[in-house]
């Protein structure tokens, strides 16, 4: 008998229900988190049985426990589902039972599954991502400490960071107070950039052995770990049918509010990956200084303002991105005759 399995995964319980071939409900029940307590409830379901559950918080071991044991996974977009499946009733239980209905009704909004290796890139990279943003948030508090001392303008040490201004600093008449939290800063900046420039050099030798890399590199603002950031979050460019869909899932297309023969256009939807919205536009913080970006950014500017031209340069550059990854996905393809 074939069965249905919807999963409503919270950070410490879910709710799982089992529906079969009919749409009966043979199974709702709340567990704990962990792999015991999933699989007493659908480890003896039959090999290849699918099961359902939404993007949500720590879905990553629901995934490797499925594939361990044969089952076969199917991530819901939570958007979509609220759309297709709004209820007046909403709990855990109606949502693990709607799940497992939309998946066999053929009706469930799906998800990408990235595989293994492409998570556990994507994992490394904003492991760093957010390491650098941390280093970031402890120079700005350096900054600020200064400013509020008179002292933030440093001539010609350069800056903070600097062996110069190292030395600049040492010098300044700062309270001892003020100089204890600059020093318990900097020591915090310091093994921070031990662990960035280790994870530096493991991606170096990464982003050497991938051709796709390379070819981004052409772009301009994109240099290797951006590149790598793109590859990772984009995935499998052929999951994208034109370079349009793959700029709306990264968010950076407009919304649209259309009625009659009056459509409006409004900021992007921001509805999509983050990150690969935020290297785009990091990206296009350079391009738009260089051609052929840099006319279509000061057109664009004069009509609409700085952050909307750069917005569009982000977009601009990842319709170029798409392209170059799908003529060298299509360049890997065995040729065939006839």
């Amino acid at each position: 008998m074939q069965a249905y399995v919807g999963i409503d995964v919270h950070r410490r319980r879910s709710q799982i229900a089992v529906l079969d071939e009919s749409g009966r409900t043979a199974v709702n029940r709340n567990v704990v988190n962990g792999r015991e307590t999933v699989l007493g409830v659908i480890g003896d379901l039959p090999t290849g049985t699918p099961v359902a559950f939404e993007a949500a918080y720590g879905w990553g071991w629901l995934i490797e426990l499925l594939h361990d044991y044969g089952f076969e996974p199917h991530l819901a977009h939570p958007l979509q589902c609220k759309a297709i499946a709004s209820a007046r009733l909403k709990n855990d239980k109606v949502d693990a039972a709607t799940l497992a209905h939309l998946l066999r009704t053929d009706l469930l909004p799906e998800a990408w599954i990235a595989p293994a290796a492409i998570r556990e890139q994507r994992a490394v990279l904003r492991h760093r991502a957010q390491l650098v943003r941390l280093r970031t948030l402890l120079r700005n508090r350096i900054h600020a400490v200064l400013a509020d001392h008179g002292c933030d303008r440093m001539g010609r040490a350069g800056n903070c960071w600097s062996a110069p201004g190292r030395a600049w600093l040492d010098e300044l008449p700062l309270p001892d107070s003020v100089r204890r939290a600059v020093a318990d800063r900097l020591e915090v900046i310091d093994t921070l950039q031990q662990v960035i420039d280790r994870l530096d050099a493991t991606l170096a030798q990464a982003a050497k052995a991938d051709p796709r890399v390379k070819a981004l590199t052409a772009l301009p603002g994109i240099g290797p770990l951006s590149a790598l950031v793109i590859v990772a979050e984009v995935g499998d460019i052929r999951r994208f049918s034109s370079a349009r869909k793959l700029a709306s899932w990264a968010g950076l297309t407009p919304t649209v509010r259309g009625s009659d023969r009056t459509v409006r256009y409004g900021h992007i939807s921001k509805q999509g990956d983050p990150w690969l919205r935020w290297i785009m536009n990091q990206a296009a913080q350079t391009a738009k200084r260089t051609e052929p970006y840099a006319a279509c950014f000061e057109q664009i500017a004069h009509r609409r303002g700085r952050k909307f031209a750069t917005v569009a340069v982000a977009r601009k550059l990842l319709t170029h991105a798409y392209h170059l990854l799908r003529d060298l996905d299509a360049a890997k393809e065995p040729c065939t005759t006839a």
